[in-house]
């Protein structure tokens, strides 16, 4: 058993920071428990620390602080997104269409899967191989007049960030809603929705140093969506139900904390995460990552490691005592490559090879260090492994 363990997942997660903890601790206990909605004035206690959370969060992402919708997390803001602008398209004479990067999260995916399920449309919009929108295919998506278009702004798996200003230009031009989940965005690179033609934007607390179960729509004005929860008249009626307060604040305060240190920590996190590239490159030469040729947000690194097996390679890592994870999904007992990495054009064995190391506030030159140091053997033992298994 490791003496130390490394955690090289905060993509997946990040642990509460102390200063977030700090203030969302009085709304979990007996000192501001209200209920936002009631007049008296615990209530109305809890009422303020509500908005002046939203207006944390409209302040670090240039918006007004109406237009931010708390949710559940990511996973809700981008079906009330998808789910909410195609249900809303019934009442127009737009037609009931989602389209969506063929790279988008599961989260996105599903929601434009559930609008056709509904009686709506769905479309992808293909990616080149690294990654990058196809900008020809995206104008002949519009050409069709969908209720919403939905691109990534930073990868989840690769790191890989889309051309939003552009993107987003280009709906506008059309007359298309544009949504962007900027879950891994925020806090990582700079990312803002100032001055962007961006009517939807999802964000997530526990990606943030925030506690997990709490998250952001922002919604802009002007914006229709149908709400896909149904309930009282909470926040304008888009995302109604009694507001987890502690939550919200926690979001306020992380989100505040993630901006005000984004360009310092951007800069470490891409020092940190070339210099694993670089020891890995020297100790394993025909490695390959996943959206090299792309702009890439400085926490990912995505390695694909030809003839090993990525379910084999993080079980080696865990017992190494080093925290990572892979794009794979394991679905009716058989392991499936990920779907960022096929739409990319990557080869389906190569794909089944990946490692995804994220790196995050916590991260030291120790920990990459760690990794660098445990992986080749790991990438070794794999190997050995998928070549019996082949024979």
């Amino acid at each position: 058993m490791p003496t130390a363990r490394v955690y090289l997942d905060h993509a997946a997660t990040t642990p509460v920071r102390p200063e977030v903890l700090e203030a969302m601790l009085p709304y979990l206990g007996a000192e501001r428990f209200g209920n936002p909605s009631s007049a008296h004035w615990f209530g109305r206690d809890a009422r303020a620390g509500l908005e002046q959370a939203r207006g944390e969060v409209a302040l670090a992402l240039e918006v007004e602080p109406p237009e931010v919708v708390f949710t559940s997390g990511g996973t809700e803001a981008d079906n009330l997104a998808i789910l909410g602008a195609g249900l809303a398209a019934r009442t127009s004479l737009r037609p009931m269409l989602a389209a969506v990067a063929t790279t988008e999260h599961k989260a996105v995916l599903a929601g434009a899967h559930a609008v056709h399920a509904l009686g709506g449309q769905e479309r992808t919009i293909p990616v080149g191989r690294g990654g990058l929108l196809e900008l020809d295919a995206l104008e002949n998506v519009l050409d069709h007049r969908p209720a919403v278009v939905s691109v990534m702004w930073v990868n989840n798996e690769t790191g890989v960030i889309q051309p939003i200003a552009e993107v987003a230009s280009r709906c506008a031009d059309r007359k298309v809603l544009f949504h962007t989940d900027m879950v891994q965005a925020l806090g990582k690179i700079r990312a803002t929705l100032a001055g962007l033609p961006i009517g939807l934007a999802t964000i997530s607390g526990h990606k943030l140093g925030a506690p997990k179960g709490i998250g952001a729509l922002i919604v802009r004005k002007g914006v229709v969506l149908e709400p896909i929860i149904h309930g009282g008249g909470q926040q304008l009626g888009i995302r109604p139900g009694t507001e987890n307060i502690a939550g919200a604040v926690a979001l306020g305060r992380a989100v505040t904390l993630a901006v005000a240190e984004q360009a310092a920590e951007g800069q470490r996190l891409e020092r940190l995460r070339n210099r694993l590239a670089e020891r890995l490159r020297a100790a394993i030469p025909d490695l390959v990552v996943a959206g090299e040729d792309a702009p890439r947000a400085p926490h990912v690194l995505n390695l694909l490691v030809p003839g090993a097996d990525s379910g084999t390679m993080l079980m080696h890592l865990d017992v190494a005592g080093v925290a990572a994870s892979s794009g794979s999904a394991c679905t009716t007992g058989a392991v499936e490559p990920s779907h960022v990495l096929v739409a990319m054009g990557l080869r389906r064995d190569l794909a089944l090879g990946a490692i995804r190391f994220s790196l995050g506030k916590e991260t030291t030159e120790a920990d990459v260090d760690r990794a660098a140091g445990v992986l080749p053997e790991v990438v070794a033992r794999s190997r050995r492994v998928s070549e019996v298994l082949g024979g």
